[in-house]
């Protein structure tokens, strides 16, 4: 881990929700929002994001006939005071009889335990559509299915997928983010059967269960190739999908039976069949 880490504050002076949901498409999954203002955490550079955001205000005002300004401020931090910050205030998530706990915290008897380390840029089950999916697999997860879990970021829905018997891929596009879900893997005592730097596309084969956990756009862009991974009667599980954004999933993906949405706040976790 480098010693020092970027931190973005965007402060747009109207449209909040859509510079928010640029910078998730921008594949930003560390977003923390105070206020008017969305904090971006990376140990990368943060340069273009910084320059789509600017773009994007500028291209805005345009198109609204009126000035959009946003300011944007980067400053460099020390990750330890950042990881010492995140271990005070994390708490362990209770997803029905999934329990996911960081290694400081202990397992909690009768409950399916995982264990998922603090990271700067991937989650630990507290997202509301993180916390879907979790529920998704205990429902829809046959026994001894193969699962791919598409854009694994902490590995946290893979890990779980293999403490309830299947047989699982991961992948995502960043590789920082399969590096995470080897170390949580790791710390679970568990592995995944394979994992690729690269998305579905790369997979060769198809599975009794994808799940995607993304943002609309990017599950709306990858429809054809998460459709073409299942097999005949196989559970597709989506979210990341903010509910003003599940009517166009729902069509994109209309040629399979839509089995259950599942809301959480503004987020939407669907469940669909290949029927």
């Amino acid at each position: 881990m480098q010693p020092t880490y970027i931190e973005l504050r965007i402060t747009p002076s109207c449209a909040h929700e859509l510079f928010s949901d640029l910078v998730f498409s921008l594949g930003q999954e560390a977003v923390e929002i105070e206020g008017e203002t969305l904090i971006v955490r990376s140990e990368d550079s943060l340069d273009m994001v910084r320059f789509g955001v600017e773009a994007f205000a500028e291209k805005l005002g345009e198109s609204l006939g009126q000035t959009v300004s946003v300011q944007c401020e980067t400053h460099e931090k020390n990750n330890e005071d950042w990881i010492a910050q995140y271990r005070a205030s994390i708490q362990p998530v209770e997803a029905g009889q999934v329990y996911v706990h960081p290694s400081w915290d202990p397992p909690k008897e009768g409950f399916l335990n995982v264990c998922i380390d603090p990271a700067l840029a991937f989650g630990s089950g507290h997202h509301q559509s993180t916390f879907g999916c979790l529920q998704a697999l205990q429902k829809y997860l046959p026994k001894n299915a193969t699962l791919l879990d598409v854009g694994c970021g902490s590995g946290i829905l893979g890990i779980t997928a293999v403490k309830l018997g299947a047989k699982v891929d991961v992948c995502d596009t960043d590789d920082l983010a399969v590096q995470s879900a080897l170390t949580n893997a790791a710390l679970n005592d568990i592995s995944y059967r394979r994992h690729w730097v690269g998305s579905v596309g790369e997979a060769g084969e198809c599975y009794d269960v994808v799940v995607a956990n993304i943002i609309a756009d990017v599950l709306i862009m990858l429809s054809r190739e998460l459709i073409s991974a299942l097999k005949p009667q196989g559970v597709l599980v989506l979210s990341g999908i903010l509910e003003k954004y599940a009517t166009r999933v729902e069509a994109r993906f209309s040629e399979l039976e839509l089995v259950e949405t599942l809301t959480q706040d503004e987020w939407c976790t669907m469940i669909f069949n290949k029927r």
